[in-house]
């Protein structure tokens, strides 16, 4: 049986590569990074084998890439289909390198690519999401220590990437976000990078 898998690469940009993609684009931000890795276990035990992730980006890349229609939002819907309304980036180019599957991404100047950009701006962390449907099963890890994993299945296919600043909702780690209550505070709340990104968003909104 199919279900929606989802999983999580940290994809972070310091302020002069921001700055360079905006001078050499034309004030697009145009950035590169890790979208996948075959082959190893993730955060979310999951191993893609190799020759599944690339079949399914060969397949993305002829269907999506080349049509210019491989379109991502901003957080991760719990859905199957790409929201327009929602959408925030397009995928211009991707290709292996070793085990890595990199691509090289567009913000657009759609709402949610504005917040998007502007979140990079002001360096947010942030991760990129792979969203697919396929089946996984247990399978024991070859590192000598009786480990075990969760291997995605030939029936595997890859629908989009999304951009998501907080993962831990979907049960993985990888956007070090802060937001607890110190027990000695009578009131308020500290929250790190999240209140700074809420704060951003805001604005964006209220049109500052």
């Amino acid at each position: 049986m199919k279900n929606l898998i989802v999983d999580y690469i940290p994809f972070e940009l310091s302020p002069q590569q921001i700055q360079e993609s905006l001078k050499e684009n034309n004030g697009k931000l145009v950035v590169k990074g890790v979208l996948q890795r075959a082959d190893a276990k993730n955060q979310n035990g999951r191993i893609y084998p190799r020759e599944v992730l690339v079949r399914e980006s060969k397949k993305y890349s002829e269907n999506f890439i080349k049509q210019s229609r491989a379109l991502g939002e901003l957080d991760h819907p719990d859905s199957s289909v790409v929201n327009l309304s929602n959408v925030s980036h397009n995928i211009t180019e991707m290709h292996f390198e070793g085990d890595n599957l990199l691509g090289t991404v567009e913000i657009l100047t759609t709402p949610s690519g504005n917040i998007l950009r502007e979140l990079f701006k002001n360096g947010i962390k942030l991760g990129i999401s792979s969203r697919g449907m396929g089946s996984v099963e247990q399978v024991n890890e070859d590192d000598g220590q009786g480990g075990q994993a969760l291997k995605v299945g030939d029936d595997f296919e890859l629908i989009a990437f999304d951009f998501v600043s907080n993962p831990s909702t979907h049960g993985a780690f990888m956007y070090p976000m802060n937001e607890s209550v110190d027990p000695n505070q009578t009131q308020g709340r500290t929250c790190g990078d999240w209140c700074k990104a809420e704060d951003i968003i805001n604005k964006i909104i209220r049109g500052e």
